[in-house]
């Protein structure tokens, strides 16, 4: 018998896997995380995957039980013989921590790296990671997708004039600067300073947003505190309209609040995360045929560079 796919999901992205599943053309596969009361948990796979392409889809994001679960379940399907495991991490948590900032800490992206192919994950799939060198902490493929495929066309869709591109800090500006050459637009920085994470204690504008419609564009969107600050900031400089893309909506805190009150006209992000709230300023665009489009061609040994930015932006 010749390999088949099977694509099974953990808990918090199941909605998510139900999509890229019926976007490949499969019906999700049985999977069931058992619970114990103490709070423990045991994924079972309730079907054969032996010699099969496995495609485990789970975002990482807070709490770590989510980490823990695809761990379990990258071991739980290596020891049922799968043939090719790739974990399909929509959000890739822990990504912040990528590099020793300050004396002491972890550098957790890389911790997560580890733990993922240790488990037995012959491959990673993943999007819009915070710093795309997190690809070099891996020893396996990492086909790294980039929501520029998906925002691209809707920016294109809203048809804005006297557009410029700005980047909500220093550390997205080859992200944002690659956009702007898309659309042959302006771009502008907001440099901001920290006191302590998820806390802005100042911030500038380098560049010159009058009488122009401003696109911020991130990664996350955690608090909206640096969002909501940079689209005020932009509005007092004389920007005409502000709207934001982020990829991942963390939005933990007062976030759907603060995006809420904001001067955004409105907040585009990718279904990687759930949102917990109905606010009428988000708008979510769909992953799932992207993601399916790249487990197709990974199973079927063929190029997913189209997928990526840079095949975008050859017009």
């Amino acid at each position: 018998m010749h390999p088949s796919v099977k694509i099974f999901s953990g808990t918090s992205s199941s909605y998510l896997a139900e999509q890229i599943a019926k976007s490949f053309g499969k019906t999700l596969g049985d999977v069931k995380i058992q619970k114990f009361s103490d709070g423990e948990f045991q994924p079972v796979f309730n079907e054969s995957i032996r010699g099969d392409y496995v495609f485990l889809v789970q975002s990482t994001n807070a709490p770590s039980d989510n980490l823990m679960e695809l761990l379990m379940m990258i071991d739980a399907a290596r020891r049922a013989s799968a043939g090719y495991i790739t974990a399909v991490i929509p959000y890739y948590g822990f990504a912040r921590q990528d590099r020793k900032d300050k004396p002491r800490v972890s550098i957790a992206s890389k911790l997560v790296a580890n733990l993922l192919t240790k488990a037995g994950a012959n491959r990673v799939m993943t999007m819009d990671l915070h710093a795309p060198q997190i690809q070099g902490f891996f020893d396996i493929p990492v086909d790294h997708l980039d929501s520029s495929a998906i925002f691209i066309p809707y920016i294109e869709k809203l048809k804005i004039e006297n557009l410029t591109f700005a980047s909500p800090d220093v550390g997205s500006t080859n992200r944002v600067r690659e956009v702007a050459k898309y659309f042959e637009a302006e771009m502008v920085i907001c440099d901001k300073q920290r006191k302590r994470a998820n806390e802005v204690a100042g911030m500038t504008v380098i560049g010159d947003v009058t009488g122009r419609n401003v696109v911020l564009i991130d990664d996350i969107c955690d608090t909206a505190g640096t969002l909501s600050k940079s689209a005020a900031m932009l509005k007092e400089k004389g920007a005409l309209s502000v709207r934001a893309f982020c990829t991942h909506p963390v939005l933990s805190g007062n976030a759907y609040q603060n995006i809420e009150n904001s001067v955004l006209e409105e907040l585009v992000v990718c279904d990687t995360l759930p949102l917990k709230q109905n606010v009428s300023k988000i708008k979510v665009v769909p992953t799932a045929e992207l993601f399916a489009i790249a487990i197709r061609n990974t199973f079927e040994n063929k190029s997913i560079s189209s997928l990526f930015i840079h095949s975008q932006l050859n017009k």
